[in-house]
């Protein structure tokens, strides 16, 4: 990297949009970098399985979730559009879920990410500092921050589950499929595989 260089800083001019972590293997390394801070993996899992915006994770306390099995929902406000939602436990995040009450042992009415002043949530621009500094650590080239994390559950259904836009259109709670779809920073590329399937 040269001098003056940085991975997470869109170009001057650039219009500033965060990207989604495309690769299952940078996804793999950052959970395994925060395996030894169980608040910050426990945010990162939770973020990247469940495409909810970290604003509405944020305002989760403890009690909110740990009693929860897996395959468990929660049904959530979302702060931005005042429409319903759901969190769902799946294994990844039971799994770090439990390894995190394990370590802290925190009380039902703390925020469940909690600031190490005090016993009040971190914040969104708190958890943009915290994912640019992950991805920067990694290597990652881009432009990377909180919602990256909701973009990359995402961007995963898609390209590695094969999940259609309108499914994702629902959860995003977009007011279309093609707003989905450049939300996903979905590339040319993926369009130009498709024409290659062979119909009869």
């Amino acid at each position: 990297m040269k001098k003056g260089e940085n991975y997470n800083k869109p170009k001057q001019g650039s219009k500033i949009a965060v990207d989604p972590i495309r690769r299952m293997k940078d996804i793999q390394a950052i959970s395994k970098l925060l395996s030894d801070n169980p608040r910050n993996h426990l945010l990162f899992v939770m973020g990247t399985n469940n495409g909810l915006r970290t604003g509405d994770l944020l305002k989760l306390k403890i009690g909110d979730v740990k009693g929860m099995k897996i395959g468990d929902t929660l049904v959530i406000k979302e702060g931005k559009t005042g429409k319903r939602n759901i969190l769902v436990m799946n294994k990844s995040i039971h799994k770090s879920l439990q390894i995190y009450l394990e370590a802290l042992k925190p009380m039902d009415q703390d925020a469940l990410f909690a600031s190490r002043k005090g016993k009040r949530s971190i914040t969104v621009q708190c958890v943009n500092n915290m994912v640019k500094q992950w991805t920067r650590t990694i290597n990652l080239k881009g432009n990377y921050g909180a919602h990256s994390l909701r973009k990359t559950w995402g961007y995963v259904q898609r390209t590695v589950y094969g999940v259609g836009f309108e499914i994702l259109c629902k959860r995003f709670n977009h007011s279309s499929p093609a707003i989905t779809m450049r939300y996903l920073g979905i590339e040319d590329k993926e369009v130009q595989n498709i024409l290659m399937n062979e119909v009869g």
